[in-house]
Formats: C-alpha cells, sequence, structure tokens
C-alpha cells in the first residue's frame, strides 16, 4: 500500500475537539496522487482522465490534532474502465477510517467512461491488494 504522513492542522478540529469529519475525505483525495499520475503526469487539471463514480467513509474512531496520520491506499479492484481504492487512516497504531472509493476512467470531451488500457493496468497492479 501506498504510506503518506499527514500532520493534522489546528484548523481542522471541531467544537468537539478531534478532526472534522469532513476532513479524511480531503486527506484521502491527496493521497491518491500517486495515483492519479498514471492517468495525468502532471497533474494538469486540462488534461484530468478520471472522475468519481462513488465513495464511502466509515469512522473506526476520533482523529486528534498534534498526531500525525498517516494514510495508506491500495487498489482493491481493477474492472474494465474503472478501478476500486481502499484507504486507511491511522493514528496512535490504531485504525481509525477506511474509505472506498470507485474512480472511472474519463474523457471529458465526450462524457463517457473509456477503457484502461494496459500502461494504467500495470500502474494500478503494483498497488493490488487482498480484498
Amino acid at each position: 500500500m501506498l504510506e503518506m504522513q499527514i500532520q493534522p492542522r489546528f484548523q481542522e478540529t471541531d467544537a468537539l475537539g478531534h478532526i472534522n469529519n469532513t476532513v479524511p475525505a480531503v486527506w484521502f483525495e491527496s493521497a491518491r496522487d500517486p495515483l492519479f499520475r498514471l492517468f495525468s503526469p502532471e497533474l494538469d487539471v486540462h488534461d484530468w482522465r478520471l472522475i468519481i463514480a462513488g465513495y464511502g467513509v466509515q469512522f473506526k474512531r476520533e482523529l486528534f490534532y498534534g498526531q500525525p496520520v498517516t494514510i495508506k491506499t491500495g487498489v482493491r479492484r481493477i474492472g474494465s474502465s474503472s478501478f476500486t481504492l481502499w484507504q486507511e487512516a491511522w493514528q496512535g497504531g490504531e485504525l481509525a477510517v477506511t474509505a472506498e472509493t470507485t474512480l472511472i476512467h474519463f474523457n471529458y470531451q465526450t462524457r463517457q467512461s473509456r477503457p484502461l488500457d494496459e500502461h494504467h493496468r500495470e500502474g494500478l497492479k503494483v498497488w493490488l491488494i487482498e480484498s
């Protein structure tokens, strides 16, 4: 799995003193950059080739300011024109949040999905995890 360290910022906390529940989704998106580069190496939004079909987030425990968070990302499934990612947020050695996101290889001019080519498949297989 890909790993990325996040240092939670004070402004990401909420009135209850923990990291707001909207924040992990932003962290997960940021941790997807290496996979985005398979499709748009320069992360050029004018040459973007992916669209989100859906995602789900499950909260296991609270996250707090002042302690680093490790985001882990892996590919759970590779389809004909889409793939599904599994992500986890860990803090203090404990699993805090999980997410599953399905992305579609997409052509914004035709507004249709397009098949994953061999280059994309091989790149995604590097991060393939057991379900």
